[in-house]
């Protein structure tokens, strides 16, 4: 890592793998950046506390050296406390909201500790923005594929399959997933009328999910829209070399592994059609900051444009805040009362089944 510090992504309570990355780390060398808009959110509030009294007891008062608050700039449980006992902080611009905050401290704090070039990736978003921030459909890419995922929406298309061909853009589709389906996954429109709107997004890897997949989107329902996302040039590359007692594998001899992923790519692309399953590919030349700004700040883009397509607003989330809710009730939270009783309600009404295995 050339002296970097690694990164690990503590995105979920589950307490084995919470223990598991805990064990990994030495707490006096250990920094948290601890992420979270509203300064509310349960799932980093509770971590915060365990990692706060995990540090705490390995260097003593020292403690808040060991956290960075990334958090609203005036407002919240995290601001409150940044500002009243003196953790380093950094802002989240107001009108930002979690998904779409990439370009601010959110993601380019943990980026730049472990190396990636945040002005560099800065400036690929800066340099495609003019590319995707006019009105002229046809030669703007991020409204083009809002509108050919809407129109194939129309047409019956509700699952959008995101599937890059690189390990490396395995995370993007990851969050792409989040950025499509909390922006368009609506109850009601910009009228206030129900809707029950949004495509649902899916995110593969090729080769991958070639062989678990693809079987479903060849031959399944045909309900899916693929979006390939491929890239030109691989930093390091390969080639297959011959081997001495393999005469039915020689074809493959001389070739290189970015030659044989790319033509994968476009083997399953050609199968689709034949199946009449309907795809696009967005390709990339190479994976550098500069093309992941690019790429970002397209989705991001596209989601927007998407959003008014769709007739929904695209920045909110109030079907993530209703269960958000239920739990503030669940753990006791003042000021959720009723929430709790209308969830013992709801419970009342349920008939659970057990299937036990023991």
């Amino acid at each position: 890592r050339g002296g970097l510090p690694r990164l690990f992504v503590l995105d979920n309570v589950d307490p084995d793998g919470i223990f598991a990355y805990l064990d990994l780390c030495d707490p006096s060398r250990t920094v948290f950046l601890v992420i979270s808009k509203s300064g509310s959110t349960v799932e980093t509030s509770c971590q915060f506390m365990v990692a706060r009294h995990w540090v705490a007891e390995a260097v003593g008062s020292s403690y808040r050296e060991h956290f960075v608050l990334i958090t609203d700039p005036v407002k919240g449980a995290l601001r409150t406390m940044a500002d009243a006992h003196g953790y380093r902080s950094c802002v989240i611009p107001a009108g930002v909201g979690g998904r779409f905050s990439v370009f601010t401290p959110v993601g380019l704090l943990p980026l730049a500790c472990v190396g990636v070039d945040i002005r560099r990736l800065l400036q690929g978003a800066a340099a495609f923005a003019p590319r995707v921030c006019h009105d002229d459909l046809e030669t703007n890419p991020a409204y083009l594929n809002a509108a050919l995922h809407y129109l194939a929406y129309g047409k019956g298309l509700r699952t959008c399959v995101m599937m890059p061909y690189s390990d490396r853009l395995r995370d993007l589709a990851d969050w792409f997933r989040q950025l499509w389906a909390e922006s368009l996954g609506k109850k009601y429109d910009l009228k206030g009328n129900i809707c029950h709107i949004g495509p649902t997004p899916i995110n593969a890897l090729g080769t991958t999910d070639q062989h678990s997949q693809v079987q479903l989107y060849m031959e399944g329902p045909c309900d899916k829209m693929v979006t390939f996302l491929t890239v030109d040039r691989f930093d390091r590359d390969i080639k297959i070399p011959r081997h001495p007692d393999g005469s039915e594998l020689d074809y493959l001899a001389e070739h290189s592994l970015g030659e044989l992923i790319h033509m994968e790519q476009l083997a399953t692309a050609a199968a689709l059609t034949k199946n009449r399953r309907p795809h696009c590919t967005l390709r990339i030349p190479q994976v550098s900051a500069e093309i992941m700004g690019a790429l970002i700040y397209l989705f991001e883009v596209q989601t927007l444009f998407a959003g008014g397509l769709f007739g929904v607003n695209p920045l909110d989330q109030p079907g993530v805040e209703e269960g958000k809710n239920f739990t503030y009730a669940l753990m006791g939270r003042s000021g959720f009362e009723a929430q709790g009783r209308e969830y013992a309600t709801i419970q009342a009404r349920l008939k659970p089944l057990v299937l036990s295995c023991g």
